[in-house]
């Protein structure tokens, strides 16, 4: 694995795209949440209009899945383009900006590659459908199929830019798979049969509508599960130190692939009233919103407690500065700091000054406390002679001076 380059990859993403189409849409047609009916009547709309949103909605999780899978798969990092081989000791060089940037492209377009396979898979079974006013709903149906693989494409070059992103992207893939498999469950459990499920959202019935448009239900069930996944998504990037931005945007890009699907499937919905497909369309720009803000809002608070760590460690420096400063001018001018007297122990070896500054002291100190010898020359201080000196003649005391003056008298 760490040998696959280039090529390697391209393959991995190609395959994985087309398995992760194929795999979905085997899901999706054994479980009956997509089927394409021969009748016109309202339950026949609401799954032709199903299966078109969840046509959609797996070719482009398909294009991002491959792209995904086959970036981390790859010996570089996560987004980076595989190292450089070089001959010699430097080993492998660091893939370059311009390198990154097309591979990342790259991987998204064979990834798309690849998720065209939905095309085929969803126009073959479509040709059964019968649709008033066409002739080819298997085109319809291969439309919708390249639109997703379009959207596919552009959510996975964010994926591979942004790790938050695509925790994003695959967590909503796994959010809506097991609420569409949820809701299978329960309706083959209470109707004893096979239904087809809504994307993203459970089928509530025509309960609980405002102004017969927006199901409170389901509205909630859409906004706070963007808005979980979007926190979820982005909490443990924010904690690695990720691109802020990437991190920032990373929780719409999630519920941008469930939007997109209920978006070009508006024109048909448009006639429908008090229904959970034109709920869950008018309601999925809302879950982009809170998931965008989600995602923003948790990128502010941890800047703001980035602030707040820095500001503590470097707060009480701050705050004892204008005091320090303060401090001499309340107390007066500082005294002087005498220097203490330094030991010769203290001293280091070579600050000792040489012999001959110190023969001067000892001859002053000499003649104070023994004034008796007095040199006759100066003492040679190159010591090529000897010191030589003379003691001087005392002169004796007068001896029976006194007497003699007073027989004088």
């Amino acid at each position: 694995m760490a040998t696959r380059g280039w090529g390697g990859s391209i393959a991995l993403a190609i395959g994985v795209g087309a398995g992760a189409a194929a795999a979905q849409l085997g899901v999706a047609y054994g479980l009956g949440i997509m089927t394409w009916p021969t009748t016109t009547d309202p339950a026949g709309e609401r799954a032709w209009l199903a299966s078109l949103a969840w046509t959609t909605w797996i070719a482009s999780t398909a294009t991002v899945l491959g792209a995904v899978v086959a970036d981390r798969l790859s010996p570089g990092g996560p987004g980076a383009a595989p190292p450089r081989r070089r001959t010699g000791p430097a080993g492998r060089l660091p893939a370059t900006p311009m390198a990154t940037t097309a591979w990342r492209l790259v991987l998204a377009l064979t990834a798309g590659v690849g998720g065209l396979l939905t095309v085929a898979l969803v126009a073959v079974p479509a040709r059964a459908a019968h649709r008033p006013g066409t002739l080819a709903p298997q085109m319809i149906a291969g439309g919708y199929a390249l639109v997703g693989v379009a959207v596919g494409v552009l959510v996975a070059i964010a994926a591979l830019s942004a790790r938050a992103v695509a925790a994003n992207a695959v967590l909503t893939m796994a959010y809506v798979w097991a609420l569409a498999t949820g809701s299978v469950i329960f309706g083959l459990a209470a109707h004893h049969d096979l239904t087809t499920a809504q994307l993203g959202v459970w089928h509530f019935g025509g309960v609980h509508f405002l102004r017969q448009t927006y199901s409170l239900p389901g509205a909630a069930m859409m906004i706070g599960a963007a808005l979980v996944i979007a926190v979820a998504a982005a909490w443990p990037a924010s904690r690695r130190g990720d691109n802020p931005v990437g991190v920032a945007i990373s929780g719409a890009l999630g519920p941008l692939l469930v939007s997109s699907a209920y978006f070009f499937a508006a024109p048909p919905l448009a006639g429908v009233q008090s229904d959970d497909q034109l709920s869950a369309y008018a309601i999925a720009p809302y879950a982009d919103l809170v998931g965008l803000l989600g995602s923003v809002v948790l990128v502010a608070l941890a800047a703001q407690r980035t602030q707040r760590l820095a500001a503590a460690a470097g707060g009480p420096a701050a705050e004892a500065g204008p005091a320090a400063e303060a401090a001499p001018e309340a107390a007066g001018p500082a005294p002087v700091p005498v220097p203490e007297p330094r030991s010769e122990e203290s001293l280091p070896e070579d600050a000792y000054a040489p012999v001959r500054a110190y023969e001067a002291d000892r001859e002053a100190a000499v003649l104070v406390t023994n004034p008796g010898p007095v040199p006759l020359w100066p003492t040679q201080r190159d010591g090529s002679a000897e010191e030589t000196t003379e003691a001087a003649p005392a002169k004796p005391p007068a001896k029976g001076g006194f007497v003699r003056r007073l027989g004088r008298r």
